[in-house]
């Protein structure tokens, strides 16, 4: 009852500042995913192994970007805490840090895309056309990773500062130029060569390039609604600074690669189910990508207002701010649920055409539908704990039931028990709602609110 009333009549300023940060971040995030979409839909049309060898590249690219997390993560809960404390200087130095951090990676990531793609997509179970097919995507994607890493980093720092509007801009810009290539390069427009796979590796690149040097720009000549200026001394490695945004991020770098080795994983089952299986799950994870986009925004809120209101020394709007998000999660994802359930068969012949990938895709389309509630509550409770830097209760909540619950009984039901991809889905459920009961019980608890950062 006390926790209705906080959401419902104490602080209604609250809920409008949670909506003021998550707007943008939705509109960010759902051109994201019309761009998304929209490379399913060209490739989707090239048949099953294009879209497979989409699918396990994209799988790939995601497990080695989510070491990006361990910066980024690190870098909004650290300058959101130093902006909501009035510390403007330290609040740049830690961005200036977290872009050299960012750097780095990306380096560093790009290298698997350029030497070993192929091997890994066989290592996954993909079949030797969809193996070659991917591996050209990866090489593609690869070319421009480290200006990948500045646009994923330089988005989050902007977001601690409470600027969401800056990152969806740039991200307007992204998604502008990943369909305008990606669409040219695909099937061939005018001159230019038809490359199918190839073309939508290369769109991703284009895009992340663009999109790195615009988050690099907005950085260094304050062209962020934020007040966030990344200058020169700031540019030189800090030991002390990396410290202190490795010991929050660190955590989430590792939860998110856990979670993307699970997800490779987890493809390596539903492989065993047969190409238009795999063809239809990712149209079903590509459809739940849409899904995530409200998700993903009101935990970017959680996250800067827990940060900045604890910064505050205020630990009740902290908790108000997060209450606001989880209910206006709920109530949007779920509305989502319902309106993809009722329309599942219609969304999947729009993307394909395969009468075998079809029933497949409807089935995946139905898990995504009945996994909204629990997805809501995990996405915005990960966001106000990992404001808080409460990064390694997030690891052991993530990390535990996909490993323990997910990827078992994906086997299980999918494989042994010949459930198929229903089987799959139904473990990916369960495995949400453990981790949305074990977020809920630690924030009630309130152990976040006295971590120091």
């Amino acid at each position: 009852m006390a926790t209705t009333r906080v959401f419902f009549l104490a602080n209604r300023q609250t809920t409008i500042r949670v909506l003021n940060l998550a707007w943008p971040v939705v509109v960010e995030q759902m051109l994201g995913t019309a761009v998304g979409l929209l490379g399913t839909y060209l490739v989707g049309h090239l048949g099953g192994a294009a879209l497979a060898a989409v699918g396990l590249g994209s799988q790939v690219v995601t497990l080695l970007t989510a070491v990006f997390s361990a910066v980024g993560v690190g870098s909004t809960a650290l300058i959101a805490r130093h902006v909501g404390a009035g510390e403007t200087r330290e609040a740049e130095e830690i961005a200036g840090q977290s872009l050299l951090l960012a750097l780095g990676m990306g380096v560093l990531v790009a290298l698997p895309c350029f030497l070993w793609g192929e091997e890994i997509l066989r290592a996954l179970g993909g079949e030797p056309q969809v193996a070659a097919a991917g591996a050209s995507y990866l090489f593609a994607v690869g070319t421009t990773m480290p200006l990948t890493a500045l646009l994923f980093v330089g988005n989050a720092a902007m977001r601690g500062a409470g600027d969401t509007r800056t990152p969806m801009g740039i991200m307007g810009a992204v998604n502008l130029v990943n369909a305008a290539v990606a669409w040219a390069l695909i099937y061939g427009v005018g001159p230019l060569p038809a490359l199918g796979v190839l073309g939508a590796g290369i769109g991703s690149a284009a895009s992340s390039a663009v999109g790195g040097a615009l988050a690099l720009r907005a950085l260094l000549l304050e062209e962020n609604r934020g007040g966030l200026r990344v200058r020169l001394p700031s540019l030189r490695l800090h030991p002390t600074t990396v410290r202190r945004l490795l010991r929050i991020g660190l955590p989430s770098g590792a939860e998110q690669g856990l979670l993307r080795l699970a997800q490779l994983m987890m493809a390596g089952v539903v492989t065993q189910l047969g190409t238009a299986a795999y063809a239809g799950h990712q149209l079903g994870i590509q459809l739940l990508s849409v899904a995530f986009t409200p998700g993903f925004a009101f935990s970017v809120a959680a996250t800067t207002m827990t940060g900045q209101e604890l910064g505050r020394r205020s630990p009740q709007r902290a908790r108000e701010s997060v209450l606001a998000a989880v209910w206006l999660a709920l109530a949007v994802m779920c509305t989502g649920g319902i309106l993809a359930y009722l329309f599942a068969e219609p969304l999947v012949r729009f993307f394909t055409s395969d009468p075998e990938v079809i029933p497949q895709g409807v089935r995946a389309v139905w898990g995504c539908a009945l996994i909204e509630p629990a997805l809501a509550w995990y996405f915005v409770l990960s966001g106000g704990l990992r404001g808080a830097g409460d990064t390694g209760y997030v690891l052991l909540a993530q990390v535990l039931p996909i490993w323990l619950i997910r990827l078992p009984l994906a086997h299980l039901f999918g494989v042994t028990l010949g459930w198929g991809l229903m089987g799959v889905w139904a473990a990916m459920i369960l495995d949400m709602s453990v981790r949305a009961l074990m977020l809920g019980l630690r924030f009630r608890s309130g152990r976040w609110e006295r971590i120091r950062v």
